[in-house]
């Protein structure tokens, strides 16, 4: 089922769908890919949304720094400086953090408004982002697909192809409260992660992977979140052919359980210290499944380029329960 719920100011529609099953209701809109809620049951079996939004389209035009639910690309985090060198030739990018490009820039897929078809259980959104936008190189077609399964898991799963060689990194941006209000700091977090990239000024990596073991990066054991973090953790088990599971999202008072499985290498957890109104610190928890921040510009990290011939594929898979 879509509906119209609104149009930019040049006139372009934008439109919300709604998929159910096996109990879990997940709106998403063509403007930005935006997952707007994700209703799950408690251990109560009432139903309420777990996840940060707007009840309109004019929240998102409003407020887009937080990238709400949004689909990021065409590079997912921070690429330091705003600009990197491939294949002997350097690309300068739109800074719009500072003097570093996030999030692919000032106007990355999160502002788009993607093309949407109906599949089983699901939506296949696509666009074309074209050679030089916001600095990058080649002519890259994306899909991104989400699909629920027979459990009510809700599967994000994205492929990219280039005409020239370029860099990808797709995620997306929910902010989880599994309580439904208030703030998720006292939700429990595991992250299948012994190293994490300790980053500098910007928030750009220093360039090593460092131990978790006796700080407070350590996730290893499931343990309350707080607050205070932003940053990428190497996930132990690289990049996968087939999303394996490296999170889990715990929150006590209403029972409820957020599994994160992936075929990424990396995860940015963001505790929402700094996402302003009309949202509270510490709102939500975002689990941004990805390759590494600033890995054009970090050999040693796994590569984000892609080029003509080959297919860029990622998968993550969101699971619900109780406890």
């Amino acid at each position: 089922m879509n509906e119209l719920i609104g149009t930019l100011s040049d006139g372009t529609p934008v439109h919300r769908w709604t998929l159910e099953r096996a109990g879990v209701r997940v709106r998403i809109l063509s403007y930005g890919g935006i997952v707007q809620d994700v209703e799950v049951p408690d251990r109560d079996g009432r139903t309420g949304n777990v996840v940060l939004g707007f009840d309109g389209l004019d929240g998102y035009l409003a407020h887009p720094a937080p990238f709400l639910g949004a689909l990021i690309g065409r590079y997912a985090n921070r690429i330091g400086g705003a600009r990197f060198t491939l294949d002997g030739t350097e690309h300068v990018l739109v800074p719009n953090d500072g003097p570093n490009s996030l999030h692919g820039g000032e106007r990355g897929f999160d502002k788009r408004v993607w093309d949407v078809t109906e599949v089983a259980h699901g939506l296949r959104l696509s666009l074309v982002a074209e050679d030089g936008e916001e600095g990058f190189p080649g002519r890259l077609e994306v899909t991104v697909t989400y699909t629920l399964d027979e459990r009510g898991a809700l599967h994000i799963a994205y492929e990219a192809v280039t005409d020239a060689p370029t860099h990808v990194n797709l995620t997306n941006h929910t902010y989880w409260n599994l309580a439904g209000s208030g703030t998720a700091g006292g939700h429990e977090l595991r992250v299948a992660a012994s190293r994490y990239t300790p980053s500098g000024p910007g928030l750009i990596p220093a360039g090593e992977l460092a131990d978790v073991s006796g700080t407070r990066y350590d996730f290893r054991e499931a343990r309350k979140a707080g607050g205070g973090y932003d940053d990428n953790f190497a996930l132990d088990k690289g990049v996968t052919a087939a999303p394996e599971e490296v999170a889990e999202l715990y929150d006590p008072a209403s029972g409820r359980v957020l599994t994160v499985a992936t075929t990424e290498p990396g995860m940015q957890v963001y505790t929402a210290d700094h996402i302003g109104e009309p949202f509270e610190p510490g709102a939500g928890i975002a689990l941004e499944t990805q390759h590494f921040p600033d890995s054009p510009n970090r050999p040693g990290f796994p590569s984000t380029v892609l080029r003509p011939g080959e297919v860029f594929r990622s998968e993550t898979v969101y699971g619900f329960s109780v406890r």
